[in-house]
């Protein structure tokens, strides 16, 4: 069984110039739990001024307090967020180290090192309110500002985050510049990093057509969690010309053909990334919503 941490209310929707209602948000994260999803990122606790598009993150948390077999993560890039973070009910926390300083300082306007510090911080703030933790190495394939990022240093970043209470390390391809021989490089050096028992994701950006067959590389080396969006939306605010994740839909097709379970409804997730599609005004970059499965229903 491959486990799809469903991003689309929290990274899918943090680019879009269309501000949707706390309760637009509610409803996509009850549309995702009723097509299978568990986990859902559904907020990020990081100032509204830059992100106007998370600024109801404890809103939404509240309006899905409801939600039965939703285990829900919000995403922090320091403290202040984590303990924003741990007022509400939110089930784990996501912490966000970027893997160069130009990009770093950009999205969290400290250095890299400065900010393996402050996971480890938020880590320990975070597990002594016995929440689990979770660490995403951003622009771990590659910097929009910098370029290449060394395979080794991607290991060691991913060695130094995977304290205690961090129970998950994501490499994340913010800006979707990585091909399936680089998942591969990277993934088998961080398996050999980070301590037994820390499991692996990976978070793929499609914005030059590699994001899907760099997810099934990532099954194949392992990998047994996988970060998607509804409808393939999303993109970093702080990240020029970056475009939507994977979408929910188009991977659970790919996996699902290949023989690998992912416990999602297609059909369901077709007709979330449609709804979406609705909201925001505009076509979801996804294909299946258009194309539909195969063979037809």
């Amino acid at each position: 069984m491959v486990e799809i941490v469903e991003v689309g209310p929290r990274d899918g929707l943090q680019n879009e110039p269309v501000l949707l209602t706390t309760g637009q948000k509610a409803e996509l994260v009850r549309r995702a739990v009723a097509a299978g999803a568990r986990r859902v990122e559904l907020a990020s606790f990081v100032n509204p001024r830059l992100v106007p598009q998370m600024a109801d993150a404890e809103a939404v948390l509240e309006a899905v307090a409801d939600v039965a077999g939703l285990v829900s993560s919000g995403l922090v890039l320091n403290e202040r967020g984590a303990a924003r973070a741990l007022e509400t009910a939110v089930h784990e926390v996501n912490v966000v180290v970027v893997s160069t300083d130009a990009f770093s300082q950009r999205n969290s306007g400290m250095p890299t090192d400065d900010a393996v510090e402050m996971a480890g911080r938020v880590a320990k703030l975070v597990a002594a309110a016995d929440r689990p933790v979770t660490v995403t190495l951003a622009a771990a394939f590659g910097c929009p500002f910098s370029g290449e990022v060394p395979v080794a240093r991607v290991a060691d970043l991913a060695r130094r985050v995977a304290v205690d209470g961090v129970v998950e390390v994501a490499l994340a391809d913010t800006i979707g510049v990585g091909v399936p021989a680089d998942v591969r490089a990277r993934v088998a050096a961080v398996r050999d990093a980070v301590p037994d028992g820390v499991r692996l994701r990976a978070h793929f950006h499609n914005t030059r057509n590699t994001g899907y067959a760099n997810a099934l590389a990532a099954v194949e080396e392992g990998v047994e969690v996988l970060d998607a969006s509804t409808g393939g939306i999303g993109g970093c605010p702080f990240a020029p010309a970056a475009t939507g994740n994977i979408a929910t839909e188009d991977l659970v097709y790919l996996l699902e053909r290949s023989g690998l379970p992912t416990g999602l409804d297609l059909e369901a997730l077709r007709a979330d990334a449609v709804w979406v599609g609705e909201q925001l005004g505009k076509e979801v970059p996804g294909l299946l919503s258009r194309a539909g499965g195969f063979p037809p229903a």
